[in-house]
């Protein structure tokens, strides 16, 4: 079977850097939703006519994958909000922000803890991988008809490339 606009594909990955720095690993595969939410654009259109055994290596510019760096999610919040644990790398959805946060943080993506001072929390609602570059090596796993629930939902709901929006330009992915 070929993949077509509303199929689920099975893939496995490997994402670098430009420079050759390996990011991600997927040994086993993940089913997504071609022509739901479940991919980034550029990776759906060059599945298109693809089938179970074909290995796609892309290259994706920031703003084909995570986005560019947007310096408009970077907000600077008191530390007294904040639970008492709290490490760099954490992360909080918007809707999970603790009370009291500036009403100028939107409250829907992601939010990683980038950095802890002790009066101050900075929170990037970037996607760690926003302004980089990409190689991804896709391996097509295997190929099906999506069911009309997949279909009517958008996702098979098991989706590392999902995309939400969090950035302005709604390609934030996680």
């Amino acid at each position: 079977m070929e993949i077509t606009q509303q199929c689920v594909v099975a893939l496995t990955w490997t994402l670098k850097d430009t420079l050759g720095v390996e990011l991600d690993v997927l040994d086993e595969p993940v089913e997504l939703l071609v022509g739901g939410g479940d991919l980034l654009k550029k990776v759906e259109d060059e599945l298109q006519g693809h089938q179970a055994g074909d290995v796609l290596d892309l290259h994706l510019e920031p703003e084909e994958a995570f986005g560019d760096f947007n310096d408009q999610l970077i907000f600077l919040e008191a530390r007294g909000l904040f639970p008492e644990v709290l490490e760099e790398g954490m992360s909080f959805d918007g809707n999970a922000l603790p009370e009291g946060i500036s009403p100028e943080v939107p409250r829907h993506g992601l939010y990683i803890v980038s950095e802890i001072y002790p009066e101050h929390v900075v929170l990037d609602g970037n996607h760690p991988l926003a302004g980089m570059a990409l190689r991804l090596k896709l391996t097509v796993a295997g190929v099906r008809e999506a069911t009309e629930d997949e279909i009517g939902r958008g996702t098979t709901g098991t989706s590392f490339f999902n995309v939400s929006s969090s950035a302005p330009d709604g390609d934030y992915l996680h």
